[in-house]
C-alpha cells in the first residue's frame, strides 16, 4: 500500500484522499438513512429520533466542509479562501442574529461583514501572515468601539460591542486560519499536499468531539458545568482528546509531521476545540437557545455554527502552534 501511494503524484494523492472521504460520507449517509427507516417502524422509534437527527446534522455539515475542501483544492488556494469566507459570513450571521442590536450598531455591523471579513480573508489569500494574525485582535478591536461611539448610542455600549467583537473573533478570525493552512511552506514538503494538513485538523477535532460525546453517554459521569453542558466532564474530555491525539499520530504519514509531532499537534487542536465548544455552549445558554440559527438557520441547516464552533477555536491554536514549532 505504501509503495502504491509513493508512486502517486501529490495531486493524485490528494485526489485519492477525497475519493476515500466522499466514499466514507456516502456510506455513513446510507447507514443513517437505513437506521432512520428502521426506527420509524419500531414503537419506541421517536425516542431515538432526536439522536439520529443530531447525527444527521453533523453528517450534513461534514458533507458541506468536504465539498468546500474539494472545490477549493480543485480550483486553487484562493478559491478555497473565498469559500471559507462565505462559510464565515453565514456563521457570523447566525451569531449576530441571536445577539440583540440597536440602531447605533448598524455601521459597526456593516464594517464587520463587508470590510473586516473581506480584508481578513484577503490577508490569508496573499499570505500576509504577520498582519493577518493581529489585524482583528488589535486593529479591529480598537476600530469597532470607535465606530459605535460615533453613532451616539451609549445604551449597553460595552455589552453590544463585546458581542460583536466576540462574533468577529470566533467566526471570522478563527475560521480564517483553516484556509491559511493551505499556504504554509514546509521544508521538503510539497505545498500541493497541504490539503492533507487541513484534513488532519478537521478529522482529529471531529473524532475528539464524537468520542467525547460517546464516552459521556457510556460512562455517565457527573457534568463538570451542568448549567452549561450536561455532556462535558474531565473524564470524557480526556478520553476524547486522547482518541483525537492517537488518530493524529496514526495520520502522521499524510502530514509533514513525525508521529510524535503529529500526536502533540493533534492533542493541542483537540483540547482547544473541546474547550471552545464548551465556551460556545455557555454563550448559547446566555442567549437562551439550544442551537445557533433558530429552528432553521440562514444556511438552510440547523445551526451551522454548532457544527464548526470547535474548529473555529482549534484552527488558530493549531495554525500558530505549527508556525511557531516549525519556524515557518
Amino acid at each position: 500500500m505504501n509503495q502504491f501511494l509513493r508512486r502517486l503524484t501529490p495531486g493524485e494523492q490528494v485526489g485519492l484522499l477525497f475519493v476515500v472521504l466522499f466514499g466514507l460520507l456516502l456510506l455513513a449517509t446510507v447507514v443513517l438513512f437505513m437506521l432512520s427507516l428502521r426506527e420509524r417502524e419500531t414503537p419506541h422509534g421517536q425516542a431515538r429520533a432526536g439522536e439520529i437527527q443530531r447525527i444527521s446534522g453533523v453528517l450534513n455539515t461534514s458533507w458541506l466542509i468536504a465539498i468546500v475542501f474539494w472545490v477549493g483544492w480543485a480550483s486553487g488556494e484562493r478559491v478555497a479562501t473565498v469559500l471559507f469566507a462565505i462559510v464565515a459570513f453565514f456563521a457570523m450571521r447566525e451569531f449576530v442574529t441571536l445577539s440583540p442590536t440597536r440602531r447605533g450598531d448598524h455601521r459597526s455591523l456593516v464594517l464587520a461583514f463587508f470590510v473586516v471579513l473581506p480584508i481578513q480573508f484577503w490577508l490569508v489569500a496573499t499570505a500576509h501572515f504577520d498582519l493577518f494574525s493581529v489585524f482583528i485582535p488589535v486593529y479591529v478591536f480598537l476600530l469597532i468601539p470607535v465606530v459605535s461611539a460615533l453613532a451616539n448610542d451609549p445604551q449597553r455600549f460595552l455589552e453590544r460591542n463585546a458581542k460583536l467583537q466576540w462574533g468577529i473573533m470566533v467566526c471570522v478570525y478563527g475560521l480564517s486560519h483553516v484556509p491559511a493552512l493551505l499556504l504554509l511552506d514546509f521544508p521538503r514538503w510539497d505545498e500541493r499536499k497541504n490539503a492533507f494538513l487541513v484534513f488532519f485538523l478537521v478529522f482529529v477535532v471531529q473524532i475528539c468531539m464524537v468520542v467525547q460525546y460517546l464516552a459521556q453517554r457510556l460512562i455517565k459521569r457527573a457534568p463538570q458545568a451542568p448549567l452549561i453542558s450536561q455532556s462535558f466532564n474531565w473524564t470524557s474530555m480526556a478520553i476524547g482528546v486522547s482518541a483525537g491525539g492517537l488518530v493524529g499520530a496514526v495520520l502522521a504519514g499524510i502530514t509533514p509531521f513525525k508521529p510524535g509531532q503529529a500526536l502533540g499537534m493533534a492533542l493541542i487542536a483537540c483540547t482547544a476545540g473541546t474547550l471552545g465548544h464548551l465556551v460556545m455552549k455557555a454563550l448559547k445558554r446566555d442567549r437562551g437557545v439550544t442551537h445557533w440559527g433558530g429552528t432553521v438557520s440562514v444556511t438552510g441547516a440547523t445551526g451551522l455554527l454548532d457544527r464548526i464552533d470547535a474548529l473555529c477555536f482549534a484552527a488558530p491554536v493549531f495554525f500558530h502552534s505549527v508556525r511557531w514549532y516549525f519556524g515557518l
